[in-house]
């Protein structure tokens, strides 16, 4: 048997284990794994520490290189994440709705695990963790490809928690490592549709494409965020200035930040002060024609400018002259993640939060809180831009299905 189709089958067969597993037993799984991860600290940081060299001598970005980094507090954080994830109430046997016919046979809506899940992501290595931990809590089995820039840091922390969970009753099988980097592997796996119920693709447009080309199995797409800011002629500026900041610099490298900022005609004096904040913060700015013309230091931008992923320190402006034209823009390039408008005016608030269709949509806050965790969620699995069979970010819920149970006591149909 080929290392993929062990690989697939082993799931498989988890997957059915995994549906008798208690709740009880799902959370002293899932706490194991976090002791484990804090006892393996130094261990994990040493592999990760080759990950960054590595990426160091391939001239990787500070923001790429900022998602592979792992620290003691990024560690502890993980740890934690997956404590929350079992503080979180057990969806699986939930029943959602229930009913009797007149034929006396009762039916009953109930939430199941999908089965069996790959998901294939790139560079960031937490996700390792939070993907298991919420694929385990779920029912789910969960098959992992990370990316070759973060190879040794995904293997040690998949080997602390495999090694874990087994000890503490998971069973073989239910998560695994794709320790293999050759990309002909990929290929393979999104062909066993025998084995896979759902791919999973968590990272840019690139990746998406190409899972999206080949994938002979259901994929629910996550990652690619083109998130847009609009400070409206009623924004109230210093709440702008501080959201702007936030959303572009607090964490560049990842999909929530914002990579444009749309901004009404009427304040375009306030670029003077961005430019500033951004300066500060050595953010490059690139912009329109009108907007360059508030700007002491910037490049003009392009088209390609405006459907760009920078995922780094850099932003984009875009000037309009309405509410209309900046959800106009928003819709022609946006990926469907995450937008926000800064406006005191309840109308326009409304308008933005109606006609913009995309997965999140933010009134007077910064588009970074589209995340599992900060949403309540104890983590997430990926943030959805597509609209089946979940949306936004994916938590332990929306790892899951449902199915009909139908109870009768000799009924045939006539």
């Amino acid at each position: 048997m080929n290392y993929i189709n062990e690989i697939c089958k082993n799931a498989k067969l988890a997957s059915r284990k995994l549906i008798d597993l208690s709740a009880r037993d799902k959370n002293r799984i899932l706490k194991a794994m976090s002791e484990a991860l804090l006892n393996a600290k130094e261990e994990i940081l040493l592999e990760n520490e080759k990950d960054i060299l590595n990426g160091k001598v391939k001239n990787l970005s500070e923001a790429f290189l900022d998602r592979l980094k792992l620290t003691e507090e990024r560690i502890i954080g993980i740890s934690d994440s997956l404590l929350k994830i079992a503080d979180f109430q057990d969806p699986i046997g939930e029943t959602v709705k229930g009913w009797k016919l007149e034929n006396e046979l009762k039916i009953e809506q109930v939430r199941v695990p999908i089965g069996v899940i790959a998901m294939i992501f790139e560079s960031r290595p937490n996700v390792t963790v939070d993907a298991a931990g919420l694929c385990l809590k779920s029912g789910n089995a969960i098959i992992l490809r990370g990316g070759s820039d973060a190879i040794n840091s995904n293997k040690a922390l998949a080997k602390v928690i495999v090694e874990a969970g087994i000890k503490a009753g998971m069973p073989e099988g239910a998560v695994q490592l794709i320790e293999k980097t050759d990309r002909k592997l990929v290929g393979e796996l999104l062909s066993k549709v025998e084995y896979i119920d759902a791919v999973i693709p968590r990272g840019g447009k690139a990746l998406k494409k190409a899972i999206n080309k080949s994938s002979k199995i259901p994929v629910i797409e996550t990652g690619a965020g083109v998130c847009h800011l609009y400070i409206d002629e009623f924004a109230q500026d210093d709440m702008a200035m501080n959201i702007l900041i936030n959303a572009k610099t607090q964490r560049p490298g990842v999909c929530n930040a914002i990579e444009t900022l749309i901004i009404h005609e009427n304040k375009l004096n306030l670029l003077k002060a961005i430019e500033k904040k951004l300066k500060e913060k050595k953010v490059e700015i690139v912009a329109d024609e009108k907007a360059s013309k508030y700007l002491e230091n910037c490049e003009l931008a392009t088209d390609l400018d405006w459907e760009e992923e920078y995922l780094s320190l850099k932003i984009s402006i875009k000037t309009v002259s309405s509410i209309e034209e900046a959800i106009d823009h928003i819709e022609k390039y946006s990926t469907k993640h995450s937008e926000s408008i800064i406006t005191t005016s309840f109308e326009n608030s409304e308008k933005f939060l109606k006609e913009v269709d995309s997965a999140c949509v933010y009134v007077n806050a910064s588009t970074r809180f589209t995340d599992g965790g900060e949403f309540g969620f104890g983590g997430e699995i990926g943030i959805s831009t597509q609209k089946l069979h979940a949306r936004g970010p994916m938590g332990i819920r929306e790892l899951t299905t449902a199915k009909y149970i139908i109870r009768g006591n000799g009924q045939v149909r006539s």
